[in-house]
């Protein structure tokens, strides 16, 4: 039970009478919840997922409750590949952005050898000219990097394009395919939580 003698948005769902103890009552809420059950209803079956909840340590649960409504939302509104469809666009997202990272080096780099850092003097002295560098906003590159996202087309055009930036992925995309699993994890479980 949810408190206050209203049901749980699962029993909310299922017109039953929320029980102490109802497995589904901590993870759907009364006011939400019934949109997010109906979903896990449709695609698992309420049947299937108590007996999952109910299998799992206690500490494990809400982290499945999150994972299986992320699911059963993504199966809907893919019923092909569900969320699998999502997780390949973050990985291209990462391998963009590790293009993208790649360039930026090697501008910076470049910068580097057109405006060199002169030798100091280490006994009290001072440079003996000053260090010009182009003007670096990070207002400029969030922007642009929203503007990135944004554009529709940048992952066609990127497709086509990243056979001519020359990249060590192996390692990177091992890396990021980690951390973007944890970062999608996070991501899914902020969002079911915040609705």
């Amino acid at each position: 039970m949810t408190g206050f003698g209203s049901p749980c948005g699962a029993c909310k769902f299922l017109r039953r009478k929320c029980v102490r103890g109802c497995v589904f009552a901590p993870y759907f809420c009364h006011e939400q919840g019934a949109a997010h059950f109906a979903a896990i209803h449709k695609v698992f079956g309420a049947s299937n997922v108590s007996k999952l909840l109910m299998h799992l340590p206690v500490a494990d649960r809400p982290e499945a409750a999150v994972t299986i409504s992320y699911e059963a939302q993504a199966r809907l509104q893919d019923p092909i590949y569900g969320c699998v469809s999502h997780i390949f666009a973050l990985q291209q997202q990462v391998m963009s952005l590790q293009a993208q990272v790649a360039t930026l080096k090697a501008q910076q780099a470049q910068e580097q050898e057109n405006f060199p850092i002169p030798n100091q003097t280490i006994n009290g002295g001072s440079a003996s000219s000053t260090i010009h560098s182009p003007p670096f906003n990070v207002d400029d590159l969030n922007s642009s990097y929203n503007n990135l996202l944004l554009d529709s087309n940048f992952m066609q055009q990127f497709n086509h394009s990243s056979a001519a930036i020359d990249v060590p992925t192996c390692i990177g995309e091992e890396l990021a395919y980690r951390d973007g699993m944890e970062e999608l994890q996070s991501v899914a479980y902020g969002y079911f939580r915040g609705q």
